[in-house]
């Protein structure tokens, strides 16, 4: 029994942790088995801000049809042989410790060997490239294991977002925990025009891809992942068509020259499962 985490959080750049699970329980028919209740976690209203924090509410002729405000839903799905929990959650505000307590308890109701916490961050990178991973974790152990990933490992230093914060309860509860941020594209042509617009990846299919393929073999869950490379496919070719628009647009401005500098300054750390190296050269020798 394994479990795959995100939240709505600061720290969702590409959709990675939030829109990357919803993604899997649908695709996968993943079945809502329980979730946590809201109760003292969240902050209603703020004089500064005094809509962000509310909840949802949508009323036809004075009655209300809809309600949204925080969830944190648990889902699973099985291979047959392995379980898969999925955890999608709004980040909490308030009682982090106590919050934290109501997720591991339902990891060790289900007996979860090891959660896998997915995000994503911003950062100058090519969209044409394998995402770069940072990634940190629960025990010492577990870094020699996920050293085989291409990651690299958080130096971070700072506040924190709720998947960072949970390595501290997992290791104190015993519980293998790790998170994987993506770094998702962004560029920035302010400083070539005023008036360029930066291009920035949404949904990071590409990300969500190159996670997935690690996790699905750590976990070995051997799901199909085709349609995700066809969307991350398809992203490249729409940023690649934005980027030829404002090139036109800003016909005076470098802004091809701009994204073959990042490309060219980008090392590349490709993820190759060693199952994957073997099937691909027995393909090569039967071919031959």
């Amino acid at each position: 029994m394994y479990m795959i985490a995100g939240w709505r959080q600061w720290a969702d750049a590409g959709g990675v942790s939030s829109a990357l699970p919803q993604y899997l329980v649908d695709t996968l028919g993943a079945r809502k088995i329980g979730h946590i209740k809201p109760d003292g976690f969240y902050i209603f209203q703020t004089p500064v801000s005094q809509f962000f924090f509310r909840p949802r509410f949508k009323f036809q002729d004075g009655y209300r049809v809809e309600a949204e405000g925080p969830r944190n839903d648990v889902y699973y799905w099985s291979n047959g042989k392995t379980g898969l929990v999925i955890f999608l959650g709004d980040e909490p505000q308030l009682n982090i410790e106590k919050y934290a307590a109501a997720f591991f308890e339902i990891a060790q109701a289900l007996k979860v060997k090891r959660v896998a916490a997915t995000g994503g961050v911003y950062a100058i990178v090519p969209h044409e490239k394998e995402r770069a991973f940072t990634c940190s974790y629960s025990h010492p152990h577990l870094k020699a294991e996920l050293s085989e990933y291409a990651v690299s490992f958080s130096n971070y230093e700072g506040g924190v977002s709720i998947g960072s914060y949970m390595n501290d309860p997992a290791e104190k509860l015993g519980i293998e925990y790790f998170s994987m941020y993506a770094f998702v594209p962004v560029y920035d042509f302010s400083q070539m025009n005023q008036r360029a617009q930066n291009i920035s990846v949404e949904e990071d299919h590409r990300a969500w891809l190159d996670v997935m393929r690690r996790i699905d073999h750590m976990f070995k869950l051997g799901l199909d992942l085709s349609d995700l490379s066809q969307k991350a496919s398809e992203l490249t070719e729409t940023v690649n068509a934005q980027i030829d628009e404002l090139s036109k647009q800003l016909s005076d401005a470098p802004v091809k020259e701009y994204i073959a500098k990042i490309t060219a300054g980008f090392e590349e750390r490709p993820f190759t499962a060693l199952g994957d190296v073997w099937k691909d050269a027995l393909g090569d020798l039967f071919n031959e």
